[in-house]
């Protein structure tokens, strides 16, 4: 597959065009995806068994309580409240702008609720806070074995190795186990977001064998994830073949799978579909005079408010 090494860097075999930024555009669909579907990949933990206690009084069996449903994080609660309410001002076909001062929000938060095509893309990212637990798991899970389970004086022992996340994430994620004071055994981490989405859009004759077993394995754990890469790839043939010919056959085949990110950055293609279909054919483009242009206001912002037209005429013209 003929994908560039990393998101957002140019092909190594063609200038920088525009076609660029539409990479880099993946790349960020791509982290998204990902972020909201990187729990598929973690293994199932198996229950803790219960330890053996003598029978001081024996008691009538009481009815299972069934699973510990644990509250819901209060970001988790806000987004879902902004989203209903974004959407909500949006049917009675309210602008951005109104909206976003009716709700006292930013206009780029409204934008970004008004995109969203489920809740679920927004939860992703608050879902994600959690793996900053992750590290510090076996650690819990060995304190917790010494009886330990003041959740304030765990997260300052965590916190000096480097914890970033809240008191109330520790205690939320040692509440299933206080009662036993046993723990399961932590299960391997899945990989983070980074590693995975540079793994999918990298070409797989640069990648490390062990990042490509791991992409392969991923790619069978989640069926999303592989349908993502899938269309990477296709994608990747696209730009660097110039088959700008077969970019609406691609459109097609993303609109028809459930990934919301991918499919919101396919909509922008649309959106835009000449110039995307003459970048993606045509072997002239303007990226030599988009690059001229970046280093001429480069140079302009290192000189702003301490020299005058004159310099920057000389400066641009001599190429330092």
């Amino acid at each position: 597959m003929p994908t560039p090494r990393a998101p957002g860097t140019a092909h190594p075999t063609r200038s920088r065009s525009p076609t660029d930024g539409t990479w880099h555009n993946l790349g960020q669909a791509v982290d998204k995806t990902v972020a909201a579907h990187r729990e598929c990949l973690r293994d199932p933990v198996e229950d803790a068994p219960a330890p053996t206690l003598p029978i001081v009084d024996p008691q009538p069996p009481q009815p299972d309580p069934g699973p510990l449903a644990l509250p819901e994080t209060r970001l988790a609660a806000r987004t879902r409240e902004r989203y209903a309410a974004v959407q909500s001002h949006l049917r009675e076909r309210q602008s951005i702008g109104a909206i976003a001062r009716e709700l006292r929000l930013t206009r780029h938060t409204v934008r970004r609720f008004a995109r969203a095509e489920s809740i679920d893309e927004l939860l992703a990212k608050t879902g994600s806070r959690g793996v900053l637990l992750d590290p510090f798991k076996a650690h819990l899970h060995r304190r917790l074995a010494d009886g330990i389970t003041d959740a304030a004086a765990l997260t300052v022992e965590i916190r000096a190795a480097g914890y970033r996340g809240s008191t109330q994430t520790v205690r939320r994620y040692l509440h299933p186990f206080r009662a036993t004071r046993t723990a399961p055994p932590p299960v391997p981490d899945p990989p983070k977001v980074r590693h995975l989405s540079g793994w999918i859009m990298t070409d797989p004759d640069h990648l490390d064998p062990n990042d490509q077993a791991q992409l392969d394995d991923a790619r069978a754990r989640c069926p999303h994830l592989d349908a993502l890469a899938g269309h990477v790839t296709e994608f990747a043939k696209i730009l660097t073949g110039l088959h700008g010919e077969r970019l609406d056959d691609w459109i097609d085949k993303v609109n028809a799978d459930q990934l919301p990110a991918l499919r919101s950055f396919a909509t922008g293609l649309r959106n835009d579909h000449a110039a995307v279909v003459n970048g993606l054919t045509m072997t002239h483009n303007s990226g030599g005079v988009e690059g001229n242009v970046n280093r001429i206001k480069t140079i302009k912002r290192q000189m702003y408010g301490r020299a005058k037209f004159d310099l920057l005429r000389k400066r641009v013209l001599l190429g330092n």
